[in-house]
């Protein structure tokens, strides 16, 4: 069943002390934003073509999210990835053909979805999010994607904010998380015009801290 709208308007708050970590990175992933790149989609593609052929039917649905999938946004040279399986929790099923294909398996949190976290490194960098049927988590990275690609106020609003925070993470040596953080407000600021727009908020919007 899809998720409630209870479960899409539910925010999530980073816990670094609840992140059950597997691996680190081989490399720092890149925190410049960058012009749109129209090869983003093929990439896209072949990350995904990468997935299927491991995974076969295992692979419910693999999404382009974040925001080299809007073409025209500038973004930092990431390709983000939602992959669905049948239980992303049952690790055997998924992880050694994942990581056989050269997605490497670095954090869990079960808190969160049970969300698990790979990444990849050719023929650039790709986060890869495997999340269960049904996850609140998907939707709301869908709904984020429509919302901007019709608005260009809060899409232009978005590049100024991820321009701004990229600037001050890389000024101050921050990471990736760092970056996210300055981010957050903004986001579900978006969300919850996005979320007013389908219904699912009434009256006073949501207070975003």
């Amino acid at each position: 069943m899809a998720p409630s709208v209870e479960e899409l308007l539910g925010d999530y708050k980073f816990d670094l002390s609840r992140l059950e970590r597997i691996s680190f990175r081989k490399a720092n992933p890149p925190l410049e934003i960058v012009p749109p790149n129209p090869a983003w989609p093929q990439h896209f593609e072949t990350f995904k073509a990468r997935i299927v052929s491991a995974l076969g039917n295992k692979a419910i649905e693999v999404h382009h999210a974040g925001s080299t999938s809007i073409p025209g946004l500038p973004a930092k040279n990431i390709i983000d990835i939602d992959l669905v399986v049948p239980d992303n929790t049952d690790e055997p099923a998924f992880v050694p053909a994942l990581e056989a294909a050269g997605f490497q398996f670095l954090t869990r949190e079960p808190h969160w979805h049970g969300h698990r976290f790979f990444c990849a490194y050719e023929p650039l960098v790709a986060n890869l999010h495997v999340w269960s049927p049904d996850c609140p988590e998907v939707e709301r990275h869908r709904i984020f994607r429509e919302w901007l690609l019709e608005h260009p106020e809060d899409r232009e609003l978005y590049v100024k904010v991820k321009e701004e925070s990229s600037r001050a993470t890389r000024e101050t040596g921050g990471l990736t998380m760092d970056y996210n953080s300055l981010k957050e407000k903004t986001i579900r600021e978006i969300l919850q015009r996005a979320f007013k727009a389908l219904g699912y908020l009434d009256g006073e919007e949501r207070s975003a801290e």
